[in-house]
Protein backbone atom coordinates (compact mmCIF):
# COMPACT_ATOMS: atom_id res chain seq x y z
CA UNK A 1 0.00 0.00 0.00
CA UNK A 2 1.40 3.35 -1.05
CA UNK A 3 1.56 6.04 1.59
CA UNK A 4 2.70 9.64 1.56
CA UNK A 5 3.03 11.01 5.08
CA UNK A 6 3.61 14.71 5.66
CA UNK A 7 5.14 16.23 8.77
CA UNK A 8 6.60 19.52 9.94
CA UNK A 9 3.55 21.73 9.91
CA UNK A 10 2.70 24.04 12.77
CA UNK A 11 2.16 27.59 13.93
CA UNK A 12 4.74 30.25 13.09
CA UNK A 13 4.86 34.03 13.09
CA UNK A 14 5.03 36.00 9.89
CA UNK A 15 8.59 36.14 8.61
CA UNK A 16 9.42 32.79 10.16
CA UNK A 17 10.36 29.46 8.61
CA UNK A 18 9.14 25.89 8.54
CA UNK A 19 10.35 22.76 6.79
CA UNK A 20 7.81 20.22 5.64
CA UNK A 21 8.73 16.62 4.98
CA UNK A 22 6.92 13.97 2.98
CA UNK A 23 7.97 10.37 3.47
CA UNK A 24 6.88 7.94 0.79
CA UNK A 25 6.51 4.24 1.42
CA UNK A 26 5.05 1.18 -0.23
CA UNK A 27 6.94 1.46 -3.49
CA UNK A 28 9.99 3.03 -5.06
CA UNK A 29 9.37 6.58 -6.24
CA UNK A 30 12.51 6.81 -8.31
CA UNK A 31 10.52 7.49 -11.49
CA UNK A 32 8.00 9.79 -9.87
CA UNK A 33 7.96 13.54 -9.75
CA UNK A 34 6.82 14.77 -6.36
CA UNK A 35 5.34 18.02 -5.24
CA UNK A 36 3.29 20.08 -2.86
CA UNK A 37 -0.16 21.60 -3.07
CA UNK A 38 -2.01 23.66 -0.48
CA UNK A 39 -5.58 24.50 0.35
CA UNK A 40 -6.67 27.45 2.44
CA UNK A 41 -10.11 27.60 4.07
CA UNK A 42 -12.78 28.40 1.51
CA UNK A 43 -10.36 28.21 -1.40
CA UNK A 44 -9.47 25.66 -4.02
CA UNK A 45 -6.40 23.52 -3.74
CA UNK A 46 -3.44 25.18 -5.47
CA UNK A 47 -0.06 24.07 -6.69
CA UNK A 48 3.00 25.12 -4.70
CA UNK A 49 6.11 23.37 -5.99
CA UNK A 50 7.34 20.20 -7.70
CA UNK A 51 10.59 18.35 -8.23
CA UNK A 52 11.62 15.79 -10.83
CA UNK A 53 12.44 12.24 -9.92
CA UNK A 54 16.17 12.99 -10.29
CA UNK A 55 15.95 16.11 -8.13
CA UNK A 56 17.54 18.19 -10.88
CA UNK A 57 14.45 19.97 -12.14
CA UNK A 58 12.18 22.06 -9.92
CA UNK A 59 9.11 24.17 -10.60
CA UNK A 60 7.35 26.58 -8.28
CA UNK A 61 4.30 28.78 -8.22
CA UNK A 62 4.99 32.49 -8.62
CA UNK A 63 3.53 33.17 -5.19
CA UNK A 64 6.30 31.22 -3.45
CA UNK A 65 9.30 31.78 -5.71
CA UNK A 66 12.28 33.10 -3.78
CA UNK A 67 10.75 32.00 -0.47
CA UNK A 68 10.07 28.25 -0.76
CA UNK A 69 12.56 25.60 -1.86
CA UNK A 70 11.69 22.03 -2.75
CA UNK A 71 14.23 19.22 -2.53
CA UNK A 72 14.29 15.45 -2.26
CA UNK A 73 16.40 12.66 -0.83
CA UNK A 74 16.02 9.77 -3.25
CA UNK A 75 17.63 7.25 -0.91
CA UNK A 76 15.15 8.15 1.83
CA UNK A 77 12.13 8.42 -0.50
CA UNK A 78 11.50 11.81 1.08
CA UNK A 79 10.70 15.24 -0.34
CA UNK A 80 11.07 18.48 1.57
CA UNK A 81 9.60 21.95 1.34
CA UNK A 82 11.68 24.63 3.02
CA UNK A 83 9.45 27.65 3.61
CA UNK A 84 11.07 30.97 4.52
CA UNK A 85 9.68 34.48 4.94
CA UNK A 86 6.27 33.05 5.64
CA UNK A 87 3.21 35.26 5.26
CA UNK A 88 -0.28 34.96 6.75
CA UNK A 89 -1.58 34.15 3.26
CA UNK A 90 0.56 31.00 3.29
CA UNK A 91 -1.77 29.58 5.92
CA UNK A 92 -3.24 26.36 4.54
CA UNK A 93 -3.22 22.60 4.70
CA UNK A 94 -0.22 21.44 2.69
CA UNK A 95 -0.47 18.19 0.74
CA UNK A 96 2.29 16.06 -0.69
CA UNK A 97 1.67 14.41 -4.06
CA UNK A 98 3.41 12.06 -6.48
CA UNK A 99 2.99 11.54 -10.22
CA UNK A 100 4.88 9.19 -12.49
CA UNK A 101 6.85 11.02 -15.15
CA UNK A 102 9.97 12.95 -16.04
CA UNK A 103 10.62 16.59 -15.36
CA UNK A 104 8.48 18.79 -13.14
CA UNK A 105 7.05 21.72 -15.12
CA UNK A 106 3.82 19.87 -15.90
CA UNK A 107 3.06 18.96 -12.29
CA UNK A 108 0.48 21.71 -11.78
CA UNK A 109 -1.52 20.56 -14.81
CA UNK A 110 -2.05 16.88 -14.01
CA UNK A 111 -3.86 14.81 -11.44
CA UNK A 112 -1.32 13.21 -9.11
CA UNK A 113 -1.28 9.44 -8.72
CA UNK A 114 -0.93 9.63 -4.95
CA UNK A 115 -1.78 12.15 -2.22
CA UNK A 116 -0.82 12.54 1.39
CA UNK A 117 -3.37 13.42 4.05
CA UNK A 118 -1.99 16.90 4.64
CA UNK A 119 -0.32 18.94 7.35
CA UNK A 120 -1.56 22.27 8.70
CA UNK A 121 0.58 25.38 8.39
CA UNK A 122 -0.63 28.48 10.21
CA UNK A 123 1.17 31.82 9.92
CA UNK A 124 0.16 34.49 12.40
CA UNK A 125 0.51 38.19 11.69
Amino acid sequence: QVQLVESGGGLVQAGGSLRLSCAASGRTFSRYAMGWFRQAPGKEREFVAAISWSGISTYSADSVKGRFTISRDIAKNTVYLQMNSLKPEDTAVYYCAAKQGYGSSWFDQVRPDYWGSGTQVTVSS
